[in-house]
């Protein structure tokens, strides 16, 4: 028995702040101070408050260190571990009180979270399967192989009311009993770990922390279905993820939770990994089934949907990982307890990957009704500088932007496609004040430009057209004519594109046009950019009355584009000016400024 156990987050967020480091320092300093066998070190999975890494918990104090550095470590040895006095100054500063810690459950991000899926991200060792096994890990497996019929796990799942959390939200257990229904010779089952959206890492952490947790929710659905082989697809480019589920495979064959009668049930389900190598088309649901037969990722039309006509045409089941990991739990402790979270229609927690303009950047879980503005003020901890937020966007490239005037909508499915947005798998990207909405439309139009399989002319040359369209606005050089061009093809896309990437993709582009028109207008009309962003529509001007002649935004210049002698007020160069705003960040007395 230990006295005392560290966790460190060992995701992919905090091992890129060096944690490794951190935990190698650790077991040698443990080692030196005679604490080997009082004091256990754990890697574990992401802990949520990602902007804080490397980040450290000690129990059974609960004590949270964030932004622990190695030279820290001795000192968090001799005084904690050997002498019992907490380190305040390294502290989460929220946890911190006079007389003693506050929990980490009562601070702002983690008050209103409900972890499901996340529910043992940071608890657990992900390579260790004795570790899950010790949280319940396998049981609802062993329950559904010795106490229900096939049918019987399907009716719990529907009775759940689960929908499926990579995108369109269909419901869970509908697609199961489609699968179910279907007889064949072989079925499948895929897991859709590809999560190809900017700015997203809900899966990912999920891979990282819980693994064990996808391959027991696939068992599952294989038993549902019939199924006896699954694959999970993954990018290539989470290679954290990907060694941490062949260790958890390896692990789950070799106590049986894999393989041959599992359960001695006579139930046979194995599972395989397939890496993808970054096509952002391949979260479609075909196109990835394409890619695991070895050929190009492109979509296939539909139907026959993957229920009836799969996997090498034979049924399967796809469901993505945030979806899987809230299996288990629902057979266990039942349809009514899932259902006793979220909204009407939306049932349970969602997981959100919170980035942007934001104070506490990360991960989070909170019950599907959840308004906008809980997620953004008290869980993110508000807009930065003192900026107003203007916006955040969901769904990624198929979603859309919510402005403030919507920051008290409950979210769910529903509601979020109500106000021309979606779920999506769970990014959720807040800008604020400073963000051109114009601009952030034609990023996302981008994306989705270089991502299209080309398979089909409605999004191959539509989406290219559209993206054009939007860069002639942000040049200044576009005409109310073109504006409503740009939003009837938009609406060509959508209803004529094969696949859900080309069908979804006018979608910033809709929203923002709906709710930010006027910032479209002021970049045909006026030929000005109202944040400042677009730099053809912008100018670099210093201020007369502020500017000292310290000549440092001179010096800063790449191009050389500011004149004036010291002492004396610059001026800049229009003509040669790239509008880089390197002298706006440098210069000490706000001087410079773009109009």
């Amino acid at each position: 028995m230990y006295r005392s156990h560290v966790l460190v987050c060992g995701g992919t967020g905090c091992t890129s702040s060096n944690s490794q480091q951190i935990i190698d320092a650790l077991e040698t300093e443990i080692a030196a101070a005679g604490l080997a066998d009082e004091v256990k070190v754990v890697k574990t999975g992401c802990f949520g408050l990602c902007a804080l890494g490397p980040i450290m918990i000690v129990y059974p104090e609960g004590s949270f260190y964030s932004e622990v550095k190695p030279s820290d470590v001795p000192e968090i040895v001799e005084e904690h571990l050997l002498k019992g006095r907490i380190v305040k100054r390294l502290l989460y500063k929220e946890t911190v009180q006079e007389s003693n810690v506050k929990s980490l459950n009562e601070t702002n991000f983690y008050a209103k979270q409900h972890r499901v899926a996340l529910r043992n991200c940071g608890v657990i060792n992900p390579e260790n399967i004795d570790e899950y096994i010790a949280v319940d890990g396998y049981e609802a497996l062993g329950k559904v192989l010795t106490e229900m019929t096939p049918q019987q796990v399907i009716d719990e799942i529907l009775e759940s009311g689960l929908r499926g959390r990579g995108g369109a939200g269909f419901p869970t257990g509908r697609k199961w009993s489609f699968a179910a229904a279907n007889q064949a010779d072989q079925k499948y089952v895929c897991c859709n770990a590809d999560e190809g959206d900017p700015g997203a890492f809900m899966d990912r952490s999920v891979l990282e922390g819980d693994p064990h947790v996808v391959i027991e929710a696939m068992a599952i659905a294989g038993y549902a279905i019939g199924a006896s082989q699954g694959y999970i697809y993954v990018r290539a480019e989470y290679p954290i993820a990907v060694h941490r589920l062949q260790v958890a495979i390896k692990q789950a064959r070799e106590y049986g939770l894999l393989g041959k009668n599992i359960f001695g049930s006579g139930f046979d389900f194995d599972l395989d990994l397939r890496l993808g190598a970054g096509a952002f088309v391949c979260g479609e649901e075909t196109a990835l089934m394409t890619s695991i037969e070895g050929r190009r990722g492109e979509p296939r039309p539909r139907p026959p949907f993957p229920a009836v006509k799969g996997l090498f045409q034979k049924p399967t089941v796809l469901n993505n990982v945030e979806t899987y990991a809230n299996i288990p739990q629902i057979i266990l402790k039942g349809a009514d307890w899932f259902k006793s979270m979220g909204t009407e229609k939306s049932k349970g927690t969602k997981v959100f990957a919170l980035g942007g303009k934001i104070k506490n950047t990360g991960l989070v879980e909170v019950p599907m009704g959840t308004t906008l503005r809980e997620i953004v003020e008290e869980i993110g901890g508000g807009i930065p500088n003192g900026k107003k937020f203007k916006a955040a966007q969901t769904g990624g490239p198929s979603g859309g932007c919510i402005p403030a005037e919507h920051l008290d909508v409950p979210i769910d499915y529903d509601n979020l496609i109500a106000i021309g947005s979606m779920m999506g798998s769970g990014g959720l990207i807040v800008m604020d004040e400073d963000t051109c909405m114009v601009d952030i439309a034609k990023f996302f139009l981008e994306f989705t430009v270089d991502e299209s399989c080309g398979k089909c002319t409605p999004c191959r040359v539509g989406t290219k057209r559209l993206y054009e369209m939007l860069d002639k606005i942000t040049r200044g050089e576009a005409t109310l004519e073109d504006l409503d061009k740009m939003e009837q093809l938009c609406y060509y896309i959508k209803a004529n594109s094969l696949c859900g990437l080309g069908q979804t993709a006018p979608n910033p582009v809709l929203s923002t046009l709906r709710y930010f028109r006027d910032e479209y207008l002021a970049h045909i009309v006026d030929k000005k950019c109202p944040a400042g962003v677009c730099k053809h529509l912008m100018q670099v001007t210093i201020l007369t009355d502020k500017c000292k002649g310290c000549t440092l935004c001179a010096r800063t210049c790449p191009v050389g584009a500011i004149e004036g002698k010291v002492k004396v007020p610059h001026v800049v160069n229009q003509a040669k000016c790239i509008k880089c705003g390197a002298c706006i960040e440098k210069c000490k007395f706000g001087a410079i400024v773009k109009k």
